[in-house]
């Protein structure tokens, strides 16, 4: 168990940097930056500039979080998989 509850805000991916990182600006128009958390790195989960995404946050430093879900953008559709790959 955490000493300390993490914060949990909603932004915008505004900015992809290299390492994984994202700059995101939160809805009370604060920026940090962020990396995907593990279990979207294990599930190929993608984020793009313009995604909405839920961010946890430390109270001890409120420049750095780490994106824990993406929502769903209207109008994109499910990838699926490839036609004709056989393992």
């Amino acid at each position: 168990m955490a000493k300390e509850e993490l914060l949990t805000v909603e932004g915008l991916i505004d900015e992809i940097y290299p390492d994984g990182r994202f700059g995101v600006t939160l809805d009370n128009e604060h920026r940090i930056i962020a990396y995907t958390a593990g279990k979207m790195r294990r599930f190929r989960i993608r984020s793009v500039v313009g995604d909405r995404v839920h961010v946890e946050m430390t109270p001890y430093d409120l420049t750095k979080g780490r994106i824990i879900f993406r929502e769903k953008t209207p109008g994109q559709g499910p990838v699926g998989r490839r036609s004709g790959f056989r393992r």
